[in-house]
């Protein structure tokens, strides 16, 4: 009578909702007498509406073993074992219930519900294998809203969301479990998952360590772990050789960590990063730009990589991919040091599409008043026109073309402050030279000068003397 006394109680406070006292009066109901099955169903309720679904599993089972012909506790245990996944245990649940009464509806609607959790679980196994991870993570969405407490779904699915990149996600599914439980080896191998894709190796090495404590034989994080410490060693490796100007082994350790772990996206960004930084300091500027388009393909937003891409560009004259990766970066991060790179590449980019002077009459970008002289006197006499007075009109044609270039070059080179202006970019015409209008063989009479003129005579077939008169 006291144990009864004390399940109604608990029958009204479970009607009432509150669940807590409920749970109580269950308990005590259960103490004053332990080999009722409807107590043990009773309390077992309650602990799921508390969400406590594994204390609930142990009550209801309790219950059918007091009671085998007991279908609420069948019934229970079934949405139970449900609500942690296991789909199998809970059919046989159900299948035991219909025995006892084949019209149940519950039991045949739960029944469905198992099977439709187990088709979701063999679908998510085989997308898992195809690396298909966006498909699992809404297997397992499915899943969950019919077994709300399984851990495993829930690491499942925060595993494909790390091997996804959505670390925030993935992180605070497993923080949920390792609140729950702090032993978790799962929760704590997906932990350490998102820190070592995150770039964050050693953190992440100390959660595969912890997870190899809680389950020894824990394959993923095993493998996880040993690449992780690889990786760190090999990319140490190859900076500590970088900056002692070993190039060439500094190259061969970042490759080495590149074949270590495909997935490791931002870790394998920074690596060919690196490595193109090693072929840059090689002068192997196209190999250096295939590295750093390698590093941006796998993080679009590294600006290292567009950096050092940009700088190979401009070193190799491609002032319009240069452009491009400097505009990127300064609409990243606007900094006064970006908006000049970028200026610089606009500059080169301008100076590039205009007629290259210092090309036209074969000197170095730094010759002096001298060379430059003498570089005009050279390619002067070398495309006058008067030297070609015997070949096609098309020749001719040609030769007149350079010649006026020849004297252009010179005019700007050998003014200090048109050629500066030319150096900077800056549009020459503002300085009233109109190109246009220009007569090269005012250069060439002036620079040559002497009473008399001059003429260019044969001395024999296809030779050429130039000759003041």
């Amino acid at each position: 009578r006291e144990a009864e006394a004390f399940k109604e109680q608990g029958n009204v406070y479970y009607a009432n909702k509150d669940y807590n006292e409920a749970y109580n009066y269950y308990t005590k109901a259960i103490d004053t007498c332990p080999n009722n099955a409807s107590y043990y169903g009773n309390r077992a309720a309650t602990l799921m509406m508390l969400g406590r679904f594994r204390e609930a599993l142990e009550d209801a089972q309790q219950s059918v073993r007091l009671d085998d012909s007991f279908v609420r506790g069948h019934l229970r245990e079934g949405k139970c074992h449900l609500s942690l996944g296991n789909a199998m245990a809970a059919s046989r649940c159900f299948q035991r219930v219909l025995e006892l009464d084949h019209k149940n509806h519950q039991a045949q609607q739960e029944l469905k519900t198992a099977t439709t959790m187990l088709e979701y679980e063999k679908i998510a196994e085989v997308d898992f294998e195809k690396r298909d991870f966006r498909k699992v993570v809404f297997c397992m969405d499915r899943a969950l809203e019919l077994a709300p407490a399984c851990h495993r779904f829930k690491i499942l699915k925060a595993e494909c969301l790390a091997l996804l990149g959505r670390y925030p996600e993935a992180q605070s599914v497993a923080s949920d479990i390792l609140r729950m439980d702090s032993t978790n080896a799962d929760a704590l191998y997906v932990r350490g998952l998102c820190l070592y894709y995150e770039d964050c190796i050693e953190k992440a090495v100390q959660f595969f360590v912890q997870a190899l404590r809680m389950a020894p034989d824990h394959e993923k994080a095993c493998l996880a772990c040993r690449n992780a410490k690889a990786l760190k060693a090999k990319k140490e490796d190859g900076n500590k050789a970088f900056k002692k100007g070993n190039y060439k082994l500094a190259y061969e350790l970042y490759t080495e960590a590149l074949g270590i772990d495909p997935n490791n996206i931002k870790t394998n960004a920074k690596l060919y990063c690196n490595r193109g930084t090693v072929n840059s300091k090689l002068r192997k500027l196209e190999e250096a730009i295939d590295d750093c388009t390698n590093a941006v393909k796998l993080d679009d937003t590294y600006i290292k990589a567009y950096l050092r891409r940009a700088q190979c560009y401009m070193d190799t004259e491609q002032y319009e991919d240069a452009v491009r990766d400097y505009e990127k970066v300064y609409q990243t991060e606007k900094t006064k040091e970006h908006k000049q790179l970028l200026k610089n590449a606009q500059v080169e980019l301008k100076k590039s599409k205009r007629k290259d002077y210092y090309k036209i009459l074969g000197v170095d970008k730094n010759a002096s008043e001298d060379e430059i002289k003498k570089a005009y006197r050279k390619r002067a006499l070398m495309h006058h026109p008067d030297r070609a007075g015997r070949a096609s009109a098309e020749v001719q044609k040609e030769e007149e073309k350079k010649f006026k270039e020849v004297g252009e070059a010179f005019t700007i080179l050998s003014d200090p402050k048109k050629k500066a202006r030319y150096d900077s970019g800056q549009d020459l015409e503002e300085d009233g030279l109109n190109m246009g209008d220009f007569d090269a063989n005012n250069i060439f009479k002036a620079f040559f000068g002497g009473p008399g003129g001059f003429s260019f005579e044969a001395s024999g077939p296809g030779n050429f003397f130039f000759q003041f008169g």
